[in-house]
């Protein structure tokens, strides 16, 4: 009897004993399954905290700042088939950068002046580029003056000054991978060499004709150094002579094609021998070594038959003055008794 008590009570006692306590990891597991939604929208709302400002304010900033900090240098330049309110450009860029990022930079519309200016004389359009140190970027196209009297001022800075700036300003599309695409803005001063007053130009020889060649009856060759990186086709140009603030007639040198380095190019002049013969034959005459102070300013620049204001706005700002002589040249045509 009592055996069986014994085992009735442990039966009971066994059916009744408490469930076994779940561990924590089971309890975690179980939780994030039954609200695993909740912890998504939690999750994806906290990436967006983070990476809405990084993407949307961060990656401009580091675009801009990346951009702000490369360095632009244009290697060649050459302006042909110039009109009096376009021309022709044709131009080598290469982008100098540091940066780890490799942006795609879309083609934009720059707006070019001189530097300092008040208004750009033209809008040139600058291809696309991938973004990285020693990228080249070709721009070639025909370019229309907005502000030829801007253009003006330029070809003036150039030509008289040994450095000359060019500001380049636009605001670009930039995108860096799978990034969005982003606008920054392109402001950038270029520093180039100029013609430097032309200095060294030089007659390098010259002859009088006893009979005129075309109405001219002078020619020879002149040197001018052009110590830039800019071809330009000037046209034909007339230099005005004097000697003394006296009038001495014109020079003239055709289809001017001005190339970086050294030019050597033909000139042909009108002038007034008879005035000089008086000058060199006069008691009074200054110049006994027979070397005579020739000033030389611009008075124009012609192409296709049309005047470049520009040019000629340039040329007239610079003036030059070469010794030419003129006893060795009249020696050449039989005039040895001066």
């Amino acid at each position: 009897m009592s055996d069986t008590k014994a085992e009735a009570t442990g039966v009971e006692t066994a059916g009744f004993a408490p469930p076994a306590k779940r561990s924590f990891g089971s309890r975690v597991g179980a939780h994030f399954k039954k609200w695993w939604w909740a912890h998504l929208i939690v999750f994806v709302i906290v990436v967006l905290v983070v990476a809405l400002p990084v993407i949307f304010v961060g990656y401009p900033k580091i675009a801009q700042h990346d951009v702000n900090d490369s360095t632009l240098d244009i290697t060649e330049m050459v302006i042909s088939d110039p009109t009096p309110d376009s021309f022709q450009l044709n131009q080598t860029q290469v982008i100098g950068s540091h940066s780890s990022y490799h942006p795609e930079i879309y083609a934009f519309d720059a707006a070019v002046s001189l530097a300092g200016a008040a208004a750009p004389f033209a809008t040139v359009r600058v291809p696309g580029v991938k973004s990285k140190d020693g990228a080249e970027v070709e721009v070639s196209q025909a370019v229309d003056l907005s502000d030829a009297d801007a253009f003006g001022d330029y070809a003036k800075a150039v030509m008289l000054n040994e450095e000359v700036s060019l500001n380049i300003y636009g605001k670009p599309g930039l995108k860096e991978g799978s990034l969005p695409k982003t606008t920054v803005t392109y402001d950038k001063t270029v520093t180039m060499k100029g013609l430097n007053k032309l200095k060294g130009f030089d007659v390098t020889d010259f002859h009088i004709l006893l009979k005129p060649e075309n109405g001219r009856n002078m020619n020879g060759t002149v040197y001018i150094p052009n110590p830039s990186v800019m071809t330009i086709t000037m046209g034909n140009l007339t230099l005005d002579l004097s000697v003394a603030g006296t009038p001495m007639g014109q020079s003239y040198l055709d289809d001017l094609i001005l190339k970086p380095g050294n030019n050597t190019i033909p000139m042909t002049s009108i002038v007034n021998q008879s005035a000089i013969i008086s000058m060199l034959t006069s008691k009074n005459n200054p110049y006994k070594d027979g070397l005579v102070p020739f000033d030389i300013t611009g008075n124009s620049s012609y192409y296709n038959g049309k005047e470049l204001p520009y040019f000629t706005k340039a040329l007239s700002a610079n003036n030059l003055t070469v010794h030419l002589n003129v006893t060795k040249a009249l020696a050449e045509i039989g005039l040895t008794n001066l």
